[in-house]
């Protein structure tokens, strides 16, 4: 056992944990009882609907309704339906939960996401739940999926992401029936039949001590109410007790009877039998983001070492108290009808006090691999680098594959993480530096744009707790990176009123640096919109503010914003005298290369403004720069710039000679030339998102 989080071959250590043995295992073989209902749901699908009937055809997915306590195997059913119909269904089986563990409801934004995710079909980030819900019905037309919509609240939750394609089908399990959705009968499930329920506990317990007192055993069945999750946790406690009598066990749960149900009883049963430590950890258990569990988390929470936090998650799983999950990481599942009880045990034993540490300790340990997973893509002898050197072996990475593997792996628990940090509201200070390592690590191995719908959420988020705590700075930065998001993906309206609102925030914030770049982001949104006029009031707002303090490189570059804008509106005596603004500010920075892009620019400028000769002479001036500055393509986009002026100036012989001179520079492929007020580029200025400024003291 080891207590690096990886492995050096990127795998983990020992490997995954095998599932325990469940009434509500996905695969065949695992699977017991609940025939009857089985065949009822299959005979549900061919039945005819109301549509059918009335002679119209069928416009939605056929919905076929589980409904079932927790813990009562509805999920189970579920997945062993979908099992049984995978082959009807060759575009896929689509998985998603509605609930979180503690009963919160998960929003059909992220749901609908998460779907969309799952088919290979790109989301725009901050679309609003309409939008989503619309592009998955799209995106499943045509397509004859399965869709297991798993701990549905009520149809309002599902009605939404129901395909409008009768080949498609929906399964839902939900506690209740789903009252609003037409044509739908519900299956509703109680305890299992006998011998199912004996088969059960014998797989769970081991079957020589069921075969041999079956009457016991019978009896521990009906103590546990043939309650699925109440009969593995009665074998789980009977496995790891080889001498334990089969009738002993039932006496006693039994003779539970102040516990309000089957399952409570059961549990704490077992629950009472654990040493100290381990039901200590077990309790905090609760706290686990979405109920999703690694032995990193359950270290944190309980302050012990990943190798005993490890061990003790494995002894839970042949208890039946927590589920391993089949992933190469060692991962671990909370069930969700455990967590009311654990919560209920915590909230009696621990101090709230010892809770909130717990929470923070967790939050700490998940920062710190982050910053490990983002350090790691680093160069070797950086500033990073060397601090990864100096952290615990536990939480470094052997390599950037291995840390993307991790975070592929842990996002979805890491993004619930996120969200009950700020939920929280007394780990404010960590919840922001969460979010900060977080959008880090995800852009070092995604990139901004591969990770934008993550990082539109964690915007959100740093958002949220910005206005909660009047943090004008934070919600400046978090709204500059919101609009960057808009902007991206065409959505400059709503972009536009983000940055304007950022800006408000920065000037309140008194932040130079918030407020000069909402300034200018304001008027990239303009001249998106193709509002000259505002777009160069803007950008001279913006430079007057880099004036005044003296950023002459943003000077530089704004002259040049505002050069492309007056291009645009065809006002080329503005444009020229901004654009040689822009060469005389880059000359007196010593930014060749930017000295060489603004002549660049100046020459189309003044070819449009109708002086060849100025654009040829200017040209020239500027491929002298590009050679000295090393940039072998503009020097090729200005050869053939200098070759289509010259064949307008009536002479092609030396047309030809810049233009070979352009394919031997980029070895015969051309390439794509870069354009002086290219639209798309915006001249390059406010690419960068303002990163969230975490109030960690990491770089």
């Amino acid at each position: 056992m080891t207590d690096q989080a990886v492995d050096t071959d990127g795998s983990a250590a020992g490997g995954a944990v095998p599932r325990p043995a469940s009434a509500q295992a996905s695969d065949g073989g695992q699977f017991v009882g609940r025939r009857r209902e089985l065949k009822e749901l299959r005979a549900d699908i061919d039945r005819a609907g109301l549509d059918t009937i009335s002679g119209r055809k069928a416009p939605r997915a056929r919905v076929l309704l589980v409904a079932g306590r927790p813990g009562s195997g509805r999920t189970a059913l579920a997945e062993e339906l979908a099992r049984q119909l995978a082959d009807d269904y060759p575009d896929g089986v689509l998985r998603a939960h509605l609930t979180e563990p503690d009963g919160t409801r998960v929003p059909t934004e992220r749901t609908a996401r998460e779907l969309l995710d799952a088919l290979d079909v790109p989301a725009p980030p901050g679309a609003d739940e309409d939008e989503l819900a619309e592009v998955l019905r799209e995106a499943l037309s045509g397509r004859r999926a399965l869709l297991l919509l798993d701990g549905a609240a009520d149809a309002e939750q599902v009605d939404p992401l129901l395909p409008d394609a009768p080949e498609c089908l929906a399964v839902a399990v939900s506690e209740g029936p789903l009252t609003g959705i037409p044509d739908v009968r519900p299956c509703t499930l109680g305890g299992l039949d006998s011998a199912a329920a004996v088969e059960l506990l014998s797989r769970a317990a081991g079957p020589v001590r069921i075969t041999v007192d079956p009457r016991s055993a019978e009896s521990l069945v009906e103590a546990c109410a043939a309650h699925p999750a109440a009969l593995v946790l009665a074998g789980g406690w009977l496995s790891v007790r080889p001498k334990a009598a089969v009738a002993d066990l039932a006496k006693q749960v039994h003779d539970r009877p102040e516990e309000a149900s089957a399952l409570a009883r059961v549990f704490h049963h077992s629950y009472a039998s654990l040493p100290g430590t381990a039901a200590r950890i077990l309790r905090l258990l609760s706290l686990a983001p979405a109920g999703h569990v690694d032995p990193h988390t359950a270290s944190a929470l309980a302050g012990c070492s990943v190798s005993a936090a490890r061990t003790t998650l494995d002894d839970f799983v042949k208890l039946g108290l927590v589920r391993a999950v089949d992933s190469p990481l060692p991962q671990y599942e909370v069930p969700g009808c455990l967590v009311p009880l654990l919560r209920a045990c915590s909230e009696s034993q621990d101090r709230p006090a010892e809770v909130q540490l717990a929470r923070a300790r967790m939050l700490e340990r998940t920062v710190r691999l982050l910053q490990s997973c983002r350090a790691i893509t680093e160069p070797d002898g950086s500033a990073a680098r060397k601090k990864l050197a100096g952290m615990p072996r536990a939480l470094r990475f052997p390599s950037p594959a291995a840390a993307s593997e991790w975070l592929r792996i842990r996002r979805p628990a890491l993004l619930a993480a996120a969200r009950l940090a700020v939920a929280d509201g007394e780990l404010d200070t960590l919840a922001r530096r969460l979010m900060a390592a977080l959008t880090r690590a995800l852009v070092a191995h995604r990139g901004t744009e591969d990770a934008a719908p993550e990082l539109y959420g964690i915007h959100r988020l740093v958002l949220d707790v910005a206005e909660r705590r009047n943090l004008p700075r934070e919600k400046a930065a978090a709204l500059l990176n919101l609009a960057d998001l808009d902007a991206r993906t065409g959505r400059t309206q709503e972009a536009l009123v983000r940055y304007r609102l950022a800006l408000d925030a920065g000037r309140q914030a008194n932040d130079p640096y918030a407020t000069g770049r909402a300034m200018e982001s304001v008027g990239g949104a303009y001249q998106e919109l193709g509002d000259w006029s505002r777009a160069s009031d803007w950008f001279g707002r913006a430079l007057a503010h880099r004036l005044a303090r003296d950023e002459r490189t943003d000077a530089a570059r704004l002259y040049g914003r505002i050069g492309t804008v007056h291009t645009y509106a065809g006002r080329y005596g503005e444009a020229l005298r901004n654009w040689s603004s822009a060469v005389t500010g880059h000359r007196k920075t010593g930014d060749v290369a930017g000295q060489a892009r603004a002549l660049s620019e100046l020459a189309r400028v003044q070819e449009y403004a109708g002086r060849p000769e100025e654009s040829l002479r200017t040209c020239q001036e500027a491929v002298e720069w590009a050679r000295q500055a090393g940039d072998v393509r503009l020097q090729a986009a200005l050869q053939l710039r200098l070759a289509d002026t010259l064949d307008r100036l009536g002479d092609p012989a030396a047309a030809r000679l810049h233009r070979g001179a352009a394919e031997r520079m980029l070895g015969m492929e051309l390439g794509e030339v870069t354009g002086p007020a290219s639209k798309d580029s915006k001249d390059g200025a406010g690419a960068s998102a303002y990163e969230i400024r975490s109030a960690s003291a990491e770089d």
